[in-house]
């Protein structure tokens, strides 16, 4: 375990945040848009993305083994593991206007909801404040150790 183990893992942690929040944001800019892709000749709305996240490196065993002093401590934070599509089905609006309604009116709307997105949003943003805080706090632990040592 290094001096710097907390920092590498903000900083996993920091990257991955932002990337949940570009998707977030890519997912409110097409919340409107109906020719997401072309699939078998037609066109499919857009479909939400999500991020999954997965530990970066390391298990249980392997940080238990470093606190008692018998291994090493491998952990090293956060990544994204995939982006994933969201399989709700779309939503079905009548508009017989629109070029890409069927042969009944109804347009297949993409499966983005504004409002689950804007909280997803605020809760990206407040992790990524949160380990904002924590590198601020051991930036600062290690310039008072530097301090000291002087």
């Amino acid at each position: 375990m290094t001096i710097f183990n907390s920092i590498n893992t903000t900083a996993s942690a920091l990257t991955a945040q932002r990337l949940r929040m570009d998707v977030i944001s890519s997912n409110m800019a097409n919340v409107d848009t109906t020719r997401g892709r072309l699939v078998n000749g037609e066109w499919e709305p857009y479909k939400r993305k999500q991020v999954v996240f997965q530990e970066q490196e390391g298990s249980f065993a392997s940080h238990l083994n470093a606190a008692r002093g018998t291994g090493k401590d491998t952990g090293a934070g956060v990544k994204v593991s995939k982006i994933v599509e969201d399989e709700t089905p779309f939503e079905l609006v009548y508009n017989p206007e629109n070029p890409d309604a069927d042969e009944n009116g109804y347009v297949s709307m993409p499966n983005v909801d504004p409002l689950r997105e804007i909280v997803d949003l605020m809760s990206a943003s407040r992790s990524y404040e949160a380990n904002v805080t924590v590198l601020n706090a051991s930036k600062s632990m290690l310039m008072k150790t530097l301090e000291i040592g002087k």
